[in-house]
């Protein structure tokens, strides 16, 4: 299932490698510009608007979501926590587990829509049709599978190394 099902030409590997970086360099500034205006970053503000449509999230369900691991996420938990934005609440069913809200402030902050990464990706996907979006997160999804095999791998799955 991970073999190509047709030869990809280094051209395309390039290009589309290209338009990866371009994108991530897109996200990193626009990041850039709501930790100045907003007072959080992208990711953080990522996680304002996962916990803001599932109040009650505990930290290892929100990692689950996020594709990540609850001690990559424990820092930006306790900055927004420090910030105001985010509130911890004990689990009256486990006491060892913390449930996530947001605060009034952190509503705030989950509310504002102009000049985010998701204002970006909202403008971007009106422009196209609904099956071209559905194609580009599928293969999205398929491209974040294989780096994970990567990195898990320690970047064997690479036909050069360099």
């Amino acid at each position: 299932m991970n073999e190509p099902r047709r030869p990809i030409d280094e051209p395309e590997i390039l290009g589309t490698l290209d338009a990866l970086w371009a994108m991530d360099h897109g996200l990193q500034a626009v990041s850039r510009a709501m930790q100045a205006r907003l007072g959080v970053t992208g990711p953080q503000r990522f996680v304002l608007r996962v916990v803001g449509r599932r109040p009650g999230l505990s930290a290892g369900e929100l990692a689950r979501t996020l594709h990540d691991h609850p001690s990559t996420l424990t820092p930006m938990l306790k900055r927004l926590v420090a910030q105001g934005l985010v509130r911890r609440e004990g689990d009256p069913d486990d006491q060892r587990r913390v449930r996530l809200r947001l605060t009034d402030a952190g509503v705030e902050v989950d509310h504002i829509h102009e000049g985010t990464a998701e204002a970006a990706v909202r403008a971007t996907l009106a422009r196209v049709p609904p099956e071209d979006a559905a194609t580009f997160r599928r293969v999205l999804g398929l491209l974040a599978e294989q780096l994970d095999q990567a990195a898990r791998a320690g970047g064997a799955n690479s036909s050069t190394s360099g």
